[in-house]
């Protein structure tokens, strides 16, 4: 069977599956209100953020707006609304156990205490906890941080890999934790910390919106790996299904390596590992 032709079946049977499914849980409410909520960072660039007032934009949300898309013919219904709805590092997660928002498009890491909160969908990218610095003499790993101050978003996977590290390798380093990436950034920009932990992605998009982009220095050091997910109602099966599906279409027709370079192009290819959980993503009917 050509490609073409099966990704077509294959969203023909995803889309009577879901819309036997959509009279429970976030997919019956989707359908009878024609509206998807969608929480968004305002700071996560590349991933997710607003600049100037703008739309909401980045990978993440690129992605989103074809499996919405993808929903939108798996229900059956025409005009499917997108309220964007703006979420903190702090509250993404309540927003969505508590039905504020039906998912979250940003840079969440799935992780097994989270869980028990929240799902998540298929993976959408692989990152790893890193290190911004001044381009100045001084530390140039984690290990000669001894006597130094790290600046890190409170409660993110990035601030407990920070801990994990400082604590296995017995440094004596003060971890400052903040509200939002752009408090943080602010501080380590001020000299009020010698460091700021985050996703590696996260920190090279703050770096370009500093100052003086030249004077910064990205450590190679990785802290953690972070798996991303797309989060999602705890235990509603029909609507993980269907925003898997639409990842799922999106990964086999291979426009996922098209939104990459639309948002990565200046950081190269992707990643063995990235293209893995691609491949792995792209489920099969």
């Amino acid at each position: 069977m050509p490609r073409t032709t099966a990704l077509i079946v294959f969203a023909l049977f995803a889309a009577v599956q879901v819309h036997a499914q959509a009279q429970e849980g976030r997919l019956k409410k989707i359908a009878q209100s024609k509206t998807i909520a969608v929480g968004y960072r305002t700071d996560a660039m590349p991933f997710s953020f607003t600049e100037g007032g703008r739309q909401v934009d980045g990978f993440t949300i690129d992605l989103c707006k074809r499996v919405i898309t993808s929903i939108e013919r798996q229900l059956n219904i025409q005009g499917l609304q997108t309220k964007w709805v703006p979420v903190t590092s702090q509250s993404r997660f309540d927003a969505v156990a508590k039905g504020t928002v039906d998912m979250e498009c940003g840079a969440s890491t799935m992780t097994l205490t989270r869980m028990k909160q929240v799902d998540f969908s298929s993976i959408i990218f692989v990152e790893t906890t890193n290190l911004l610095i001044k381009a100045t003499p001084g530390p140039r790993s984690l290990s000669e941080m001894s006597g130094k101050k790290i600046a890190v978003v409170a409660g993110t996977t990035n601030e407990r890999a920070l801990n994990a590290q400082i604590k296995r390798r017995l440094l004596n380093t003060t971890v400052v934790p903040f509200k939002s990436r752009d408090e943080a950034f602010a501080a380590f920009e001020a000299g009020k910390a010698d460091a700021y932990a985050s996703d590696r992605l996260l920190l090279i998009g703050a770096a370009t919106k500093s100052k003086d982009p030249k004077s910064l220095l990205l450590l190679p050091e990785e802290l953690s790996i972070e798996p991303y997910g797309i989060v999602l109602p705890r235990g509603d099966a029909a609507f993980r299904l269907a925003v898997n599906t639409g990842l799922a279409q999106v990964y086999s027709s291979g426009e996922v390596i098209e939104i990459f370079r639309r948002w990565f192009e200046n950081v190269g290819s992707p990643t063995a590992i990235l293209v893995a959980a691609y491949a792995l993503g792209a489920i099969p009917e």
